[in-house]
């Protein structure tokens, strides 16, 4: 079936409580930061359409609530950086260190210990954010091999097969991107773009492993957002509910809100563990395919563009050293 240990990824997650309850803070707090000021807009609209009559109030209140909600959701959009930078990175930072066995340094918080690491591996969030979009457009690529080897397969309804799966995978791979990182923190690389590379390598050569692991994880991870969303569908209708020209959908949208906080909070981190688990032990003692490295250069802009980013780093890195052996 799967590759991965359940039991071992809720121990490393116990373990990295701190992260957890970080996580929670500040997804839940998202959450409702978009009911909040949804709620707010759509007030506001309730009160303009007191200047009319109740079929303008209504449609002033639902376009003052999509007016907070895109409002929020444009200031989210800015915030992505620093929530990958300081959360997700940084949780990844502690689980590499707990996969590999080392205790957690005395004297300091998980996350101020994570921080450290991650500022050590990427100094700057921008360069962490930029890797991370790169990453995606390469493991979109490697994803699609599998649509194109099915397209060629003799075999009826094998087109609609391939976009059925291939939509689905692009679902499954959803965090495989900071597995990737993982790899930058755990070789302790000073070149963060060149062990992004090499890690897309590996998971290019074993591409078959970490899908079939991905597709399970997803269906696990999924299968548990659709039952939260379910579950929440009520508390979320009675805060619509008590929204002034409450409309129906709002109920819908925030139970997807609280189902997303669920699974950004608790259902992620399980999913990146256990892929963490899954792939360093397959690329155990192997080293990145040539042909691969080729293979991925050839299929995706987004690795060359990573790879020249590499070259530019491991440039700039020689000439500093090379400036510092022959001081004016």
């Amino acid at each position: 079936m799967w590759d991965f240990n359940i039991t071992s990824a809720f121990g490393m997650m116990a373990r990295t409580l701190p992260f957890i309850v970080l996580r929670m803070a500040v997804y839940f707090g998202i959450t409702l930061g978009y009911i909040l000021v949804t709620g707010t807009g759509a007030g506001i609209g309730y009160g303009i359409g007191g200047l009319g009559d109740e079929g303008f109030r209504a449609s002033s209140t639902m376009w003052g609530g999509i007016a907070g909600f895109g409002l929020f959701g444009a200031v989210m959009y800015w915030m992505r950086e620093y929530i990958l930078y300081v959360v997700k990175a940084g949780h990844i930072a502690v689980l590499v260190e707990l996969i590999d066995g080392k205790p957690m340094p005395h004297g300091r918080s998980q996350i101020q210990h994570a921080t450290e690491v991650t500022k050590e591996r990427f100094p700057q969030a921008s360069v962490l954010f930029l890797i991370d979009q790169l990453v995606k457009g390469v493991i979109r690529a490697i994803t699609g091999l599998v649509r194109g080897i099915l397209t060629v397969l003799p075999m009826p309804g094998a087109q609609q097969l391939a976009s059925i799966l291939s939509a689905f995978l692009r679902v499954a791979v959803g965090f495989v991107d900071e597995v990737i990182l993982a790899y930058a923190i755990r070789t302790g690389s000073t070149n963060p773009w060149a062990s992004a590379k090499e890690a897309l390598v590996l998971y290019g050569q074993n591409y078959k492993v970490m899908l079939k692991n991905a597709a399970w994880l997803a269906i696990i991870v999924y299968g548990l957002g659709l039952l939260v969303f379910l579950v929440m569908l009520a508390p979320a209708a009675l805060v619509v509910y008590l929204m002034p020209g409450a409309w129906a959908a709002g109920g819908i949208v925030f139970a997807l809100l609280f189902a997303w906080s669920v699974k950004a909070a608790l259902l992620e981190p399980f999913a990146i563990t256990c892929m963490m688990q899954v792939y360093f032990k397959t690329i155990e003692s192997q080293q990145p395919d040539p042909e691969w490295e080729a293979k991925l250069e050839q299929m995706s802009g987004k690795f060359r563009k990573l790879k020249d980013r590499a070259l530019g780093a491991a440039t700039q890195e020689t000439g500093e050293e090379g400036g510092g052996a022959h001081p004016a």
